[in-house]
């Protein structure tokens, strides 16, 4: 199967510890590696994974805190040192694009590659990457300052060629795209043999949720309905759940019961509070809501596939 990967940089929120570093993941689809979120340490985390700058061409900013950007600034000065070429597109707030320019162009007047600002705005829903395999989406999440998440979603993959079938009714090589994408085959008498004769069903196709800060809602769960795997910021147990509220973040019962809504398969809860030595309290409370719950942790990686 093709290569459909997350993998965790970092976890923690607000500041680095000893155990977590700040909001980063990487998506590996097909070898192409896009980064989401960039906390402090970011870098660093990237060179323990094994993950090469090269791939990397595509960053998601969910919003202006600092947790979530202030290893952005050093990761494009680092990948300007290594000469990467071509360019790396930034999706971020205006503000941001504006300081990360101010930024870039005072310390990398010189980078072989180019940066390119895609501005989301508040409160937006709109496809922002997309290629032959994978589409990018965002969608408003609801913190103290303006937020978005954002879903990646496999497009529909080829049916399966039955090779008895194509061999006995002589399908020739050149049609076999045509029949893998589903079209039926004409013999040279007339008759029409049914693509589902001579194809099998296609790999079920896989998408990734990404809800960084917010606060529960219900508006989250119906924008990422359907989705396989959910990651939902879990900052805080049952006990903090008005101060949670106060500072636009969640539970992680709450966030557990955003994923039951939207129907998901599997959820990654992280963004821990500094407060908690163990994250078990909070994989307790989330699992007593949903199933198939896995605590993030800096070098997990999920397969999707």
């Amino acid at each position: 199967m093709a290569k459909f990967q997350i993998d965790i940089l970092g976890c923690g929120s607000a500041t680095p510890t000893a155990r977590h570093q700040p909001s980063c993941q990487v998506v590996n689809f097909r070898d192409k590696l896009f980064m989401i979120d960039c906390g402090e340490g970011a870098q660093s985390q990237f060179r323990r994974m094994g993950l090469k700058f090269s791939r990397l061409n595509h960053v998601f900013i969910s919003h202006l805190h600092g947790d979530h950007l202030f290893g952005l600034p050093g990761l494009l000065s680092t990948m300007a040192l290594h000469e990467i070429s071509g360019s790396v597109t930034v999706h971020i707030f205006r503000e941001g694009a504006r300081l990360l320019k101010e930024w870039m162009d005072f310390f990398n007047r010189n980078s072989p590659f180019e940066i390119i600002y895609d501005i989301i705005e508040e409160g937006e829903r709109r496809t922002v990457y997309e290629d032959s395999g994978l589409t990018v989406e965002t969608f408003p999440l609801y913190h103290r300052t303006p937020c978005n998440g954002f879903i990646f979603r496999e497009k529909p993959k080829p049916r399966h060629l039955r090779g008895d079938a194509v061999k006995f009714h002589g399908v020739p090589v050149a049609m076999l795209k045509s029949i893998k994408e589903g079209a039926d085959f004409v013999r040279e008498d007339g008759r029409v043999i049914p693509n589902a004769m001579l194809t099998s069903d296609p790999d079920p196709c896989m998408s990734y949720a990404y809800c960084s800060d917010t606060m529960m809602d219900s508006r989250v769960a119906e924008d990422i309905k359907g989705v396989d795997t959910v990651y939902h910021e879990a900052t805080y147990d049952d006990s903090m759940a008005e101060q949670a509220r106060e500072r636009g973040h969640s539970t992680a019962r709450q966030a557990a019961q955003i994923a039951l809504e939207a129907g998901a398969r599997r959820l990654i809860i992280g963004h821990f509070s500094k407060r908690y030595n163990s994250e078990e309290l909070l994989f307790r409370e989330a699992s007593e809501v949903f199933p198939d719950v896995i605590l993030a942790n800096e070098g997990l990686k999920v397969d999707l596939e």
